[in-house]
């Protein structure tokens, strides 16, 4: 049949294969998270250089608005209307 002897190790030789198997899977482990830390502190810096960026051109888009709100429009000749007038008509309805 099988040759049990060759099958069998010494519990010592067991012992160290799985302790190194161990270790090999530890720093296995300690690449991956070190990888997602990596990944994740660029994303954080990433997201607060976008936030930076929106936060410029917010205050950019403020600052036009305030200047069009400020603008004497008298001052560059424009006038408000004096006479409305509306274009009457015939009601038209959906149902015809």
């Amino acid at each position: 049949m099988y040759n049990v002897r060759a099958l069998s190790y010494a519990p010592t030789t067991l012992a160290l294969s799985f302790i190194a198997f161990l270790a090999v899977v530890y720093i296995g482990l300690l690449a991956v998270v070190m990888s997602y830390a990596a990944s994740t502190v660029a994303f954080s810096q990433s997201v607060r250089n976008s936030e930076a960026a929106v936060a410029s051109l917010e205050a950019r888009y403020l600052s036009k608005v305030a200047e069009i709100t400020n603008l004497d429009y008298h001052a560059l000749g424009y006038e408000k209307p004096g006479d409305r007038n509306y274009v009457s008509g015939v009601r038209a309805t959906a149902l015809r």
